[in-house]
């Protein structure tokens, strides 16, 4: 039985997955939250899909024909801020972050509650949709560093940073404390709240991926900086 929610963000949903029953099922509790739902068996039409018609989030396998997850992932990050949450079956360390690494914002481990699937999706449509709603006078500096939670954008100097839903809310999360140590485990929670399959050295990969966009030499970072046996900080 699906249990009604109280307040669903009604969004476009596309669903990227090769077993039928499972899609289906997905469709049906993403539907009663309140969703429109497009469900796709391959990785190539749910890219056809996604540039034909925009959905709002990817619910995407990694196992399918013709393109895998990961490769769609890949792809779709070339052109697109899209928040993905990604479903597997591959429960290793290494096969998630490389998931996260790719640029997907969320996992579920496959056999996953629907219920804590639409849970996510919620999650995600929330973060997103909070910083594009959020008021001007929200926006952010530290140091060369401009965070826009109006627009999602991120400027060091003059240029322009592309960042993903997970690393903008990560880089958001210290932008708002220059100075401040985070560990770890605070900006997991900030990323994703509780969750039983991700390990907090999923935060290591975001940050990462951020100096290579924000630093001018990713090795020995000036802005993003590490604290030693503690976490992470922007410097103040």
């Amino acid at each position: 039985m699906i249990t009604p929610t109280l307040a669903a963000m009604c969004a476009h949903v596309l669903v990227a997955e090769d077993d039928m029953k499972q899609a289906e099922l997905v469709r049906r509790y993403l539907e009663h939250d309140g969703h429109t739902v497009t469900v796709v068996g391959d990785g190539r039409s749910a890219l056809d899909e996604w540039r034909r018609n925009g959905p709002d989030l990817l619910v995407l396998d990694v196992l399918m024909p013709r393109m895998d997850g990961l490769d769609v992932c890949r792809v779709l990050r070339q052109e697109s801020d899209l928040p993905v949450l990604m479903l597997t079956a591959r429960a290793a360390e290494d096969d998630l972050l490389l998931g996260l690494d790719l640029g997907a914002d969320d996992y579920l481990t496959k056999p996953y509650s629907p219920r804590e699937l639409v849970a996510r999706v919620r999650s995600l449509l929330r973060r997103t949709s909070g910083a594009r709603s959020a008021p001007p006078d929200r926006s952010l500096r530290a140091g060369p560093l401009h965070i826009d939670p109006v627009r999602h954008e991120v400027r060091l100097d003059d240029r322009d940073i592309d960042c993903t839903p997970g690393e903008f809310e990560l880089l958001s999360a210290l932008a708002a404390e220059p100075g401040r140590v985070f560990t770890r485990a605070q900006l997991l929670r900030r990323l994703h709240g509780f969750d039983r399959f991700v390990t907090v050295r999923t935060v290591d990969v975001h940050v990462m991926n951020l100096r290579k966009k924000i630093e001018t030499d990713p090795r020995n970072p000036a802005l993003l900086l590490t604290v030693y046996g503690v976490g992470y900080k922007l410097a103040a």
